[in-house]
């Protein structure tokens, strides 16, 4: 903190909002430090959250938590790259948005995905006879302009055994093994997109089970004919989804990430 010299006859100059920021967090952060030494947000959490809110309204601050936050997800690319150019090497208090860069950081990819956990994710696969009639793109299109986000994606033939788990709660219909045949006699393309609602409205997208008695706009009422080749599959309900997904992808083929159309979507500010 800047102060003038024992002999000068001039006030000590007014703190700015920025070390008073910094002297109260340092003076939280020596009182906070637990055996383990300092922990990621060594702040009382709703100190925590009001200083991390007010410091992220910075252009500054927004480069460098950012730029923390990417380096946390394990990009190749430094935090000092970032500063760089963004020429906080140059910032009288360049030192001090260095200082809680990390906790902000932090703070910014618990947001991300806090929002994400609130937005449902649904299983979405195009079968082998969508695939083959080349409306890959178009399936992905109509999901797209809705709003959807696709978090997840991969192609890959099902073996008969895999297609046997996916649809095991029809194992008891007399089509059972024709459906299981027909999964896994070609490629399929395996998605999941999240959203608000995606699981119902997906549902809607997609049409009725027959083409016949799809609505026109729907996909199935759009693209297919008959019922035994309607093109795609989508979750049923929530819990269907969770099962879906997690015999299809990994957790770690799931990503969670923001996108910039979305606030266009829901109104995020």
């Amino acid at each position: 903190m800047p102060t003038e010299s024992a002999g000068s006859s001039e006030s000590t100059s007014a703190p700015t909002e920025e070390e008073t920021l910094l002297e109260e967090y340092l003076q939280l952060r020596s009182l906070n430090t637990g055996a383990h030494g300092s922990a990621y947000f060594p702040i009382p959490s709703k100190r925590r959250t009001g200083m991390m809110r007010m410091i992220l309204y910075s252009s500054e601050w927004r480069t460098v938590a950012a730029a923390t936050a990417t380096v946390a997800r394990g990009s190749a690319r430094s935090l000092s790259s970032f500063c760089y150019k963004a020429d906080l090497k140059s910032t009288s208090m360049g030192w001090f948005y260095g200082a809680l860069a990390v906790p902000a950081g932090a703070y910014m990819l618990q947001d991300q995905q806090l929002q994400a956990a609130e937005l449902e994710r649904t299983f979405i696969a195009i079968k082998p006879d969508g695939v083959q009639r080349g409306l890959i793109s178009e399936i992905i299109s109509r999901f797209e302009k809705k709003g959807f986000k696709l978090v997840a994606i991969k192609i890959m033939i099902p073996s008969k055994d895999f297609a046997q788990k996916h649809y095991h709660d029809l194992k008891e219909r007399p089509f059972f093994n024709g459906l299981c045949d027909f999964l896994s006699s070609g490629p399929v393309v395996a998605m999941v997109w999240e959203g608000e609602g995606v699981i119902k409205y997906g549902r809607k997208l997609i049409g009725a089970t027959d083409p016949q008695k799809s609505e026109p706009g729907t996909i199935r009422g759009d693209l297919a004919v008959g019922v035994g080749r309607n093109i795609i599959h989508g979750s049923d309900g929530s819990e269907t989804a969770k099962d879906e997904i997690a015999l299809w992808f990994t957790p770690w083929e799931l990503v969670s990430y923001t996108s910039n159309a979305e606030k266009w979507i829901y109104g995020i500010n």
